[in-house]
């Protein structure tokens, strides 16, 4: 039986030089405003150091660095593919690694952030608590992630865009529908607004709070170490 890890590193290794085109195709380039609040949040902060974890082709990353164009910033994915990609677009540092195993030493960075990420991890709580290790105290943590919107009639709309039409456009754009198959279940699957704020809570995490974008199709969640 394979693995999660080795499904998403298939996956994504599979359609990494089509990614970024099916993102903004998908998301009617809607992805570009959710970064950008993401990385205005985040310089808030004024971290002087920040970890993305699972970067992909480092478009928060990119996002972080015009906003915060003195910081320290290091994209973090166990694809190699992608990191070439996040290379070639500008990202000026990146680390080859598994954001369930972070090569870094405890209380290295001043924020973390992962963007669509966290929801492909095999273990929520533990990447979670990982993250938590690599943060300095009272560092922050900006989870930016696909959620379910809470009003009814537009969350029984997405749902049949998740489950009838995106596999279909993903597969026409990347030729791999089955990562888009699995893009809604795991949608589906993820703790919404509230529970992740307990998941928070539980894996070492104070002031938790989540920002509903677009309806609720994503949702920004923040949190600072205790």
């Amino acid at each position: 039986m394979t693995t999660q890890p080795a499904r998403v590193r298939e996956m994504f290794g599979s359609i990494a030089r089509h990614y970024d085109l099916a993102n903004h195709v998908l998301s009617c380039g809607i992805d570009f405003y959710w970064r950008a609040r993401a990385a205005h949040i985040v310089a808030c902060w004024q971290p002087d150091k920040i970890a993305d974890l699972a970067t992909g082709t480092g478009d928060l990353a990119l996002a972080l660095q015009k906003r915060l164009p003195d910081a320290d910033i290091t994209g973090v994915d166990f694809l190699p593919e992608m990191l070439e990609l996040a290379r070639q677009k500008g990202v000026r540092q990146v680390v080859l690694a598994d954001a369930m195993n972070l090569p870094f030493a405890d209380g290295s960075f001043d924020c973390v952030t992962i963007a669509f990420g966290l929801r492909n991890l095999e273990n929520y709580s533990a990447a979670l608590g990982e993250m938590c290790r690599i943060l300095k105290a009272h560092g922050n943590l900006l989870v930016l992630e696909f959620s379910l919107p809470s009003i009814a009639i537009l969350r029984t709309a997405y749902r049949f865009y998740l489950h009838r039409c995106l596999p279909l456009l993903g597969s026409f754009l990347t030729q791999r529908k089955n990562a888009y198959e699995y893009l809604g279940d795991s949608i589906e699957e993820f703790p919404d607004g509230n529970a992740m704020c307990d998941l928070m809570r539980a894996n070492g995490y104070a002031s938790p709070n989540f920002e509903p974008l677009t309806g609720g199709i994503v949702t920004i969640h923040t949190a600072r170490k205790r």
